[in-house]
């Protein structure tokens, strides 16, 4: 586990921190990459934090590690697309802090196919977890959030929710759907002092591989793009806290994708041809 003194300086958090001087937050696949740089990251700017993982295991060690470093967290065990679960550990967190500030919803996983190569299985699969967890995370911060009177919920999709890209029809379809939603969300809950951000992220060096479907060389073009990146966990947290701290909905990442976020909306149509033509170079 990276060490917790090799952090951003405080500077980089200081808007997040204002707004929130009570430091509450629960996050979502807190277990390792992203979600566990995120843990380190709010930690030592002195946030108590909600961890929510279903590797037991995994999520025991990055507890005793960060208690024992003093950090205030508490961890919950349980699974994003068990409503019921999220729902009862959400709820104890708050209870224990007296309220929450920020909710990051980052658990996910990653699949790769054509539409007709994709079983049926492995798009609830995706769809339960990629989608309906974060939903269940909303719902169950929400209240919360209201309570408070502000708060910020934290949604994390990918580039692939605007990119879209070839085969990989499953993962494409449940981050747009975390984007729409969340756009969705940020006019639902403005009038009630919640801000709603959804983070799309290209290529960065993760954990996302770990519970990927699909096939071994899809497996394999995958790693290979996420190796070639020199964009780390570690800088997608800080960006991402940073950036949604000064009130953005739309955060991508890092500022290289900017551009094709911007092209996609302007010429949505040639993105689309530009997509399908690389494919065809690549079956050449």
């Amino acid at each position: 586990m990276p060490e917790a003194s090799t952090s951003p300086t405080l500077a980089a958090f200081a808007r997040l921190n204002a707004r929130f001087p009570r430091k509450r937050a629960f996050i979502t696949g807190a277990g390792n990459g992203l979600g566990l740089e995120l843990v380190l990251a709010l930690a030592r700017e002195g946030w108590a934090l909600g961890l929510f993982d279903r590797n037991v295991e995994r999520l025991a060690a990055v507890e005793a590690d960060l208690s024992a470093a003093g950090f205030p967290i508490l961890a919950y065990p349980g699974d994003v697309t068990q409503a019921d679960e999220l729902t009862v550990a959400v709820n104890s967190f708050a209870g224990s802090h007296d309220g929450l500030d920020l909710m990051i919803n980052n658990a996910g996983v990653a699949a790769s196919g054509a539409l007709m190569d994709i079983a049926v299985d492995d798009w609830r699969w995706i769809i339960d977890i990629n989608l309906m967890g974060v939903v269940h995370g909303c719902r169950a911060a929400v209240p919360h959030l209201q309570r408070n009177g502000k708060g910020l919920m934290i949604n994390i999709a990918s580039a692939a929710a605007f990119a879209a890209a070839p085969g990989m029809s499953s993962y494409n379809a449940t981050k747009a759907a975390v984007l729409s939603l969340s756009e969705t969300l940020a006019a639902e809950l403005s009038d009630a002092g919640i801000q709603v951000s959804v983070v799309m992220p290209g290529f960065f060096k993760s954990g996302l591989l770990e519970s990927f479907r699909g096939t071994g060389s899809a497996r394999e073009h995958a790693r290979r793009l996420i190796d070639a990146s020199t964009y780390p966990a570690s800088a997608v947290a800080r960006d991402l806290l940073r950036t949604a701290g000064k009130g953005r909905v739309h955060i991508v990442l890092p500022r290289s994708m900017q551009l094709l976020w911007h092209l996609k909306r302007w010429l949505p149509g040639s993105c689309v041809r530009f997509f399908a033509a690389q494919r065809h170079r690549g079956a050449s």
